[in-house]
């Protein structure tokens, strides 16, 4: 749907100017933080009159800010808001996630795409002695792990083309998918079978399985990842569906 056209909840009593400037944040957040008027009116589809009047409020509030080449980018005030709502995702997801723990034995992440990064927001560590422990807050690129992988195989694939060409393939490790056109395979597979896997391509060493969280506003993805050595077939099949239904539960309690 369009961002003009009507929507249930603007029928209900919604305010249209509000839905536009978050479709502004939003589409700016879906093309790396940064984004000419032109770009912003072609790819939101608001009139470039509208877009106008919206960014120089946003601008005005701290929400956005316009650089050197007269480009707008998203502003610091939505750091504050971005922890606040990181805090109350890592409050939904945290019984989810130590479930995970007792039926694997492997530690278990929430992770969400952040402009062209992938963030991780919330972990229940296994409770092993060697355990994978990833900590919170910290970002990577989506390309070499499974919350990535999970959660672009739902994107269109030229969005995931334009993320992949703005932060580059770095080949990590050995095994670290470095060609858009094999990426484009892996996402394949991953919609097909409903999961992702990180093969040692962040870490060597490390496996990790991960799923997108059905319908969520934010692109999010729960994981599972310990030692390659004990995350054999066996306990990827058996976490591909507790995977699943803590995404589906969790996605609930966040509508």
């Amino acid at each position: 749907m369009s961002p003009q056209q009507s929507s249930p909840d603007r029928r209900s009593g919604g305010v249209q100017s509000v839905e536009r400037a978050f479709t502004l944040l939003e589409t700016m957040a879906e093309h790396g933080g940064k984004m000419g008027l032109s770009q912003l009116a072609a790819e939101s589809g608001l009139p470039l009159p509208t877009i106008h009047r919206l960014v120089r409020t946003l601008v005005d509030l701290g929400y956005l800010w316009q650089d050197a080449t007269r480009q707008y980018a998203l502003g610091p005030r939505l750091i504050r808001l971005g922890e606040r709502a990181s805090g109350m995702l890592t409050v939904f997801a945290r019984p989810h996630l130590e479930s995970l723990v007792n039926d694997l034995g492997e530690s278990a992440n929430l992770a969400m795409l952040d402009g062209d990064q992938i963030v991780y927001v919330a972990q229940a560590q296994s409770r092993r002695s060697m355990r994978m422990f990833t900590e919170v807050g910290r970002r990577v690129l989506p390309h070499c792990t499974a919350v990535g992988k999970a959660i672009m195989a739902h994107m269109p694939p030229e969005q995931v083309r334009e993320i992949l060409e703005r932060t580059g393939m770095p080949k990590n490790t050995e095994n670290t998918i470095t060609d858009p056109d094999e990426f484009a395979k892996a996402l394949v597979w991953a919609d097909e079978h409903g999961y992702a896997m990180d093969e040692g391509e962040q870490e060597l060493g490390v496996r990790c399985v991960a799923v997108a969280v059905p319908g969520a506003n934010s692109r999010l993805a729960l994981s599972v990842s310990g030692p390659a050595t004990r995350m054999t077939e066996e306990v990827v099949e058996r976490a591909v569906p507790l995977l699943g239904a803590a995404g589906a539960a969790l996605a609930e309690e966040l509508v």
